[in-house]
């Protein structure tokens, strides 16, 4: 009886040490793959698919959390629309909307304008009309103007140190509101 005893605590403390060993590779194995997941999810970015082409290159220029809209008006497939990095650095970037793939800004080609820049105590104080964002943000909205082009009417809030704006050529307030929104809901 002693014996047997014996032979199971011997087989109870192998079976511990195998289980406590197996447990140690499960939560390491757990672990890693939660980074792996929260990395990824910090890596992958909704957004519209006409960003598809240039965010690689943003990712790999700017440190700033890039957020771009799921929706951009006038997007409905009539017109082809593109996104063309016209900056990209660690602190910023400026992506133009258009409606060729070579658009430089011109009045003909161009549809509005994504910009972010990290805040700094240079940075001026935002302006414009108050409006409520997704997720309690509060933006302001500047009209635009009409002389011999219009401009770009925009949206501007900041998020997490870091200032965001959508600009549409002559926009209007509920459109840039739903491209902010979809921006800062992914």
């Amino acid at each position: 009886m002693i014996l047997s005893l014996r032979k199971i605590a011997a087989v109870c403390a192998l079976f511990s040490l195998v289980s406590v060993s197996g447990f140690q590779k499960s939560a390491v194995a757990t672990l890693n793959n939660q980074s792996q997941l929260i990395a990824q999810g910090q890596a992958r970015i909704q957004s519209h698919q006409v960003f598809k082409s240039i965010l690689p290159k943003l990712k790999q220029k700017t440190q700033i959390k890039i957020l771009l809209p799921k929706f951009i008006p006038e997007s409905n497939g009539e017109n082809p629309i593109y996104a063309i990095i016209e900056t990209a650095s660690p602190k910023k970037y400026d992506i133009l909307i258009g409606f060729s793939p070579d658009c430089n800004g011109g009045t003909a080609c161009r549809l509005g304008v994504l910009s972010a820049e990290a805040v700094t105590r240079k940075t001026p104080r935002l302006t414009g009309k108050p409006v409520s964002l997704a997720k309690g943000i509060t933006g302001y909205f500047v009209d635009f103007s009409c002389g011999a082009n219009c401009s770009d009417a925009t949206l501007t809030w900041r998020q997490q140190g870091v200032q965001y704006t959508v600009g549409l050529k002559a926009g209007d307030r509920t459109s840039l509101m739903k491209m902010a929104n979809s921006a800062i809901n992914p």
